[in-house]
C-alpha cells in the first residue's frame, strides 16, 4: 500500500471574517447633516457666508472627482462616493435656498441680519458681549459668528443703540445694553 499524504495542519488566522475590512463597506456610511435651519425659515446667508458655502462645494467636487479616479479599492471608493453624494445633495439644497442679504442694506441703526452687535451688562458685572449674526452654515462661536435662528440673536434682532433688552442665559437673566451696531 503506497504511503498516505499527511494532512495539511490547518493554520487559524488570527482574526475572524466577521472583523475584516470588506464587511465595514456593508454599512451605508453616516452623512453628517448641515446646521439644523428651522422649518419654514428662510435660509438667509450673509456674502461671506454664501461665498464659503460656494468654496464647499468646490472642495466636495474635487474631492470626489479624485475619489471616482482612484480605483486601489473598490469598496472604500463606494463607500467615499456615496458619504461625497450625499454631502453634495445636502450642500446644493441649501445653496439652492439660499436668501442673500447684503448687511450694508440693512437700517445702520437697528440690529438685523448681518449686524455685529456689542451688548454690556447694565449691572458692573460680566464683560461686553460682541457677535455677528449670520445664516446657520457661517455660524462659528469660536469667531463670534452667530446663527439668526440662535436665542441670543433673536432677543437683539430690532434693537436700536441705546436700547436695554433682557436676555435668558439659563435659569438666569441679564439686562444688557445695545452700545454698538456696525454693519
Amino acid at each position: 500500500m503506497p504511503p498516505q499524504p499527511r494532512p495539511r495542519p490547518r493554520v487559524k488566522s488570527g482574526m475572524s471574517r466577521a472583523f475584516t475590512k470588506e464587511d465595514d463597506s456593508l454599512e451605508a456610511p453616516i452623512i453628517p447633516p448641515r446646521p439644523a435651519l428651522p422649518p419654514g425659515s428662510a435660509n438667509y446667508v450673509t456674502p461671506a457666508g454664501l461665498e464659503q458655502l460656494r468654496q464647499e462645494l468646490a472642495e466636495l467636487e474635487a474631492a470626489r472627482t479624485a475619489a471616482e479616479a482612484n480605483h486601489d479599492n473598490d469598496a472604500d471608493r463606494t463607500r467615499r462616493l456615496t458619504l461625497l453624494n450625499g454631502q453634495l445633495a445636502a450642500l446644493s439644497d441649501r445653496l439652492a435656498s439660499a436668501k442673500l442679504v447684503d448687511p450694508v442694506t440693512q437700517p445702520a441703526n437697528e440690529v438685523r441680519f448681518g449686524a455685529t452687535v456689542t451688548l454690556r451688562p447694565t449691572s458692573s458685572k460680566g464683560p461686553e458681549r460682541r457677535f455677528t449674526i449670520v445664516g446657520v452654515d457661517e455660524a462659528d462661536v469660536s469667531k463670534g459668528k452667530i446663527a439668526f435662528v440662535a436665542p441670543i440673536a433673536r432677543a437683539v434682532q430690532g434693537a436700536k443703540s441705546g436700547q436695554r433688552i433682557t436676555l435668558q442665559l439659563g435659569p438666569k437673566k441679564e439686562e444688557v445694553e445695545v452700545v454698538r451696531i456696525e454693519y
